[in-house]
């Protein structure tokens, strides 16, 4: 599949571009307030300035040439900061611009009465309002988004999705939501618009992309407070610094204080501008690695929740298994040949048209070669397939062959004047402790035997389930099979529980009763039976496919409708909340690094005994107070690719993990510093630039 997302490399030539201009338009105060780490920094950047002006009329305490070097590598560190939030809104907005480009104005045919056939006014599609009905016929654009209420037809998708395939949308049931932007290919429709303008589910898409709507999540909040506080408590340290080194400084009488040019150089240095300077960019850059897996949430909080998320729900069909039940076994009574029972199994179900049905058929034509049947010589009367009787069949001259569930066929058997035997009952029994489905085969009120249909569990999925036991999440597999059933598939699967029945008010249940024990739930659904499930889980996923209340339910939306991808929603989510604590850990261990550079530099003319701390052997205080602000501004740009792509996500639990982190993040965070201070410094002094 061809997905319709932009696929940027890291490095864009385009988006840097745009990214490079827009560091500059952040400058403005107003939105620097927005990130109070580098607020700091922007005010020491303007007072630097002015030291600079000032010491070029010889007023200063240190050379025009040094506070020159300190102001515009401060500059730098904030323009840097700019830099990692821009290029991650670039972006996204490349991905929103191919989304807009599937926005067009569209002329709708605005039908008076719910009614095919009924007279229409062409009307603007941005015009629709919630309410209205309109009809699209073959060959027109799906004006906005809505409900099919009447018709049936194949609609292209590609434009949001990405899939060249058509799919099929017709009224009733959990494939009646169509999407504005989308192509009706043949046929036609009557649609009940569902969204007023500006609120379809493409223009959500976008502004959520563009991250015009994103908000900081719970956790980024948390974390932008513990910067803040950290940020109040050096400044107050670093304000009382230059009184108390005055003071020093006149008690001894020798020395010279600290002066207000290194005092924010230390400041700068001091407080977590690393992270500080990364931690909108990793938020923007986590939905966008949602997007380029095909699913736009809704909620930057759902990224984040989906990192937290313990206890998954997933759907049996077509998640855990394949989804077509297949025929793997016909199983007689005693007495009945294996072939009789093949040879009517296959004649009740030429008339089903379900997967299963046609299992039956090609089963029978595999082990015994029953085919090319002329049923029109056989005077057949076929009774066809129905979820009101569950059962399909045939009948011939002295012959009536049912086949269905077992429940089904026992009340047809009775009604017949025949009895179900205990032998049958006992093979039903059988095949639905192996996690089986028995379908029942009669013949003039006496029962032939069972077929066994087979739910195949999907290959590398009980592997999937075991990575997700190792990372503490809970998997529970709903489906609407009897326990005995839903008990063998679960065991082959290896899902931790299971809920069988399953209706929407027991999913309901089942999901408040684990955020009751102060769990995260994560689920899919698509239909609108599965709307209050997925209204109440902290992790919604619907499927594009699905209906509109599924997908106004959730807040996420899978554009490829899979299933399955509820795994990789997780995983994607883990990897944001890693990327974020990896890179905290490694912005303050690079922090306690900085200390020993340019504590020691900054007091060494108050303190003399104070350069027993250089341990770096850095050549000036002049050169080390430089070396470690070019170093934490160059830090920034070093780490704009990882908070982009996000640390290697590996399936471990919470205690490995934080071992992980600090071992690689924690020790590096420290040991990168002192190499990286240390050749700065050899450069400068190399070029006699100190």
């Amino acid at each position: 599949m061809t997905h319709q997302t932009v696929r940027q490399g890291l490095v864009d030539r385009r988006i840097v571009a745009e990214a490079l201009l827009e560091s500059f338009r952040k400058l403005a105060p107003q939105r620097q307030l927005k990130n109070p780490v580098i607020f700091v920094v922007y005010i020491g950047s303007l007072l630097t300035t002015m030291l600079y002006f000032q010491s070029l009329t010889g007023g200063g305490e240190e050379s025009a040439g040094f506070v020159l070097a300190i102001t515009l590598w401060l500059w730098f560190t904030v323009l840097f900061a700019n830099f990692a939030e821009a290029v991650a809104e670039g972006r996204a907005k490349a991905q929103a611009a191919t989304l807009r480009r599937s926005k067009r104005e569209v002329m709708a045919k605005k039908l008076d009465e719910p009614r095919y056939g009924s007279n229409y006014s062409k009307v603007a599609g941005s015009s629709l309002r919630r309410g209205d009905v309109v009809l699209i016929e073959a060959g027109d654009i799906i004006p906005a988004d809505g409900e099919v209420i009447e018709g049936v037809a194949s609609v292209n998708e590609s434009a949001i999705t990405g899939e060249s395939a058509p799919v099929i949308r017709e009224s009733g049931g959990d494939f009646s939501s169509v999407t504005g932007g989308t192509r009706v290919l043949s046929d036609w429709l009557v649609v009940r618009i569902t969204v007023n303008p500006g609120e379809a589910f493409l223009d959500r898409m976008i502004a959520m992309v563009e991250g015009a709507r994103r908000r900081k999540t719970p956790n980024e909040i948390a974390l932008t407070i513990l910067l803040v506080a950290l940020t109040l408590i050096f400044l107050l340290a670093t304000v009382t610094l230059l009184p108390f080194s005055i003071y020093s400084v006149e008690t001894a009488g020798e020395g010279r204080p600290i002066t207000v040019t290194v005092l924010v150089a230390l400041l700068v240095c001091l407080i977590p501008t690393t992270i500080g300077g990364l931690l909108s960019a990793i938020g923007v850059a986590g939905i966008g690695r949602m997007m380029r897996k095909n699913v736009i949430a809704t909620s930057g909080r759902a990224v984040e929740a989906a990192g937290d998320v313990d206890v998954l729900l997933l759907d049996k069909t077509g998640t855990i298994t394949l989804g077509n039940r297949q025929a793997s076994a016909f199983l007689p009574l005693h007495g009945i040949g294996e072939r009789t029972l093949a040879d009517a199994a296959q004649l009740a179900s030429l008339a089903d048209e379900t997967p299963e049905g046609r299992s039956v058929v090609v089963l029978a034509k595999q082990k015994y070669g029953l085919r090319e049947r002329d049923v029109r010589s056989l005077g057949a009367t076929f009774v066809h397939f129905s979820a009101q009787t569950r059962m399909s069949g045939v009948n011939l001259e002295g012959r009536q062959i049912r086949k269905g569930a077992a429940d089904a066929i026992r009340a047809y058997v009775e009604a017949q004047g025949g009895s179900f035997p205990e032998e049958a009952q006992k093979l039903v029994h059988d095949v639905a402790r192996r996690g089986s489905t028995p379908l029942v085969v009669a013949e003039n009120g006496g029962v032939l035997g069972v077929i066994e249909l087979k739910d195949i569990v999907k290959g590398g999925i009980k592997e999937r389930f075991a990575e997700m036991r190792r990372m503490g999440i809970k998997t529970v597999m709903i489906t609407g099979d009897n326990p005995l059933t839903a008990a063998a598939i679960a065991a082959e699967a290896g899902v931790d529980d299971f809920l069988a029945e399953a209706t929407p008010e027991a999913k309901l249940k089942l999901i408040r009763a684990y955020q009751a024990e102060g769990r995260l739930v994560a689920m899919t659904g698509d239909g609108t039976n599965d709307a209050p499930a997925l209204a109440q889980a902290d992790v919604a996923v619907a499927m594009n496919t699905g209906t509109q209340a599924a997908k106004e339910a959730g807040n996420m939306v899978d554009l490829d409708s899979n299933p399955t991808k509820l795994i990789e929603i997780v995983e994607t989510g883990k990897q944001m909340l890693m990327t974020r604590g990896a890179l905290t850990t490694f912005s303050i261990a690079n922090d306690v690094a900085k200390y020993f550079a340019i504590i020691p530099a900054a007091f060494a003319t108050t303190y003399p005994a104070l350069n027993a701390l250089n341990i770096m052997g850095l050549a000036t205080h002049a050169s080390a107070i430089l070396s470690a602000v070019i170093f934490n501004a160059l830090i920034i740009v070093a780490l704009i690719p990882l908070a982009l792509k996000g640390v290697s996500y590996k399936p471990v639990g919470a205690s490995v993990l934080l071992r992980n982190n600090l071992l690689l993040y924690g020790v590096g965070g420290l040991i990168v510093p002192f190499v990286g201070i240390k050749l700065i410094d050899l450069l400068l002094v190399a070029l006699d630039l100190v």
